[in-house]
């Protein structure tokens, strides 16, 4: 059995769905064939020179960082980048990013990172905002007629609960209306208060089918002016979001948790930095792969004693530090985003199997190789 590109950017998109990137990434596929047979895969955070030269031909890099982001109008092989592009197409091999969106999945970028850490993810740091896509009308029918308006609006799409489907709640009330001159009211007449039995039918319905479901309840609503509402449901948290929430074991101080950091994660020049009292009792850790300053807020309010991300700079960290009791820990970029490499490895050999041999780069691409602490006056 072979596996071809399409079937294994399927399995990538149904791991980190496309639709949770931010608005300003680019995630995907930026070259290759994917009706192409695909004969190994190559996970590594960022596509340098060195990594491709891993991948055999044939082969599919998976990589977490977009090579062609921003402002990009030339992929010339005389540029860097757009000589590994070259380099790519011409040994049939591809290259497939999946970065904010693998950052914001359940599993994702921030979940490697907590196990890889101890931790027990609790909780998303910063949940992603789902937008509405569930309806529930609420339509007002004189009783005789409100058998026909749920037929109506079951066969436009409404009604549907999971497995279930045609269901709704109603209940009997006293509706009031006055016809004005010009009106050609259906019950009563032009001038006069009318009082009638009516029911409440509520049902949901997807937002998308709104024109039918609304085209399906005024041809079979008796009323010249049929009165309905419609409220957009707010989704529920799916678990899904940028950064985590964990929890140790058992609680141990900052300096042994600054420890177990520099343990687990790759090591760089970058090294692992922390800010906050050495003996502060660590049970509670928000996390945040790659670079996650943006979060301090989220974090401040998370009731973690610690926040790890990667990136942190200055004027953010000390205001951080001065408006709360919380720690800091910053570790490289790189390191923070690694452990997602196994992840991915894991979805991708649990679909294939055998039939496709993956592997994750070793190669550090952690951009800084020098350091020196200098002497301390």
């Amino acid at each position: 059995m072979t596996a071809r590109l399409t079937d294994v950017i399927d399995v990538l998109d149904a791991a980190y769905p496309p639709q949770l990137a931010s608005s300003w990434d680019s995630v995907g596929l930026v070259c290759g064939d994917p009706d192409d047979v695909v004969g190994s895969v190559t996970i590594a955070v960022d596509a340098t020179a060195a990594v491709v030269g891993e991948v055999p031909d044939g082969g599919l890099l998976l990589a977490h960082h977009p090579l062609l982001l921003r402002g990009v109008d030339t992929v010339a092989a005389s540029t860097p980048k757009g000589s590994l592009i070259h380099r790519l197409i011409r040994s049939g091999r591809s290259l497939f990013t999946a970065h904010t969106n693998a950052d914001a999945a359940s599993p994702g970028v921030s979940d490697a990172l907590a196990q890889t850490l101890g931790l027990t993810v609790r909780a998303v740091l910063d949940p992603a905002a789902a937008e509405p896509d569930t309806d529930k009308w609420v339509i007002y029918v004189p009783a005789e007629h409100a058998d026909a308006v749920r037929a109506a609006v079951f066969a436009a799409g409404a009604g549907a609960i999971g497995d279930y489907s045609q269901c709704s709640w109603s209940t009997t009330g006293v509706g009031q209306f006055l016809p004005g001159q010009a009106a050609m009211p259906a019950i009563g007449r032009a001038g006069v208060v009318e009082q009638v039995s009516e029911q409440r039918i509520e049902v949901v319905a997807p937002a998308r089918a709104r024109g039918r479901i609304h085209a399906a309840m005024q041809s079979a609503h008796p009323y010249e002016e049929p009165a309905f509402d419609v409220f957009a449901m707010q989704p529920l948290p799916a678990g899904v979001g940028i950064g985590r929430i964990g929890t140790l074991d058992s609680p141990e101080p900052l300096s042994a948790f600054v420890a177990r950091v520099a343990e687990r994660l790759p090591a760089t020049t970058w090294g692992v930095r922390a800010a906050g009292d050495p003996d502060l009792p660590v049970s509670r850790v928000a996390v945040c792969g790659g670079s996650g300053d943006s979060l301090l807020g989220a974090a401040a309010t998370s009731d973690a004693q610690v926040y790890l991300t990667a990136d942190l700079r200055h004027h953010p960290a000390d205001e951080h530090s001065r408006r709360s009791g919380m720690a800091l820990v910053d570790v490289a970029h790189w390191a923070s985003e690694y452990p997602w490499c196994a992840q991915a490895a894991e979805i991708i050999r649990s679909h294939f199997g055998a039939t496709l041999p993956v592997r994750v780069s070793a190669l550090r691409t952690d951009p800084w190789n020098l350091a020196c602490e200098g002497e301390r006056r």
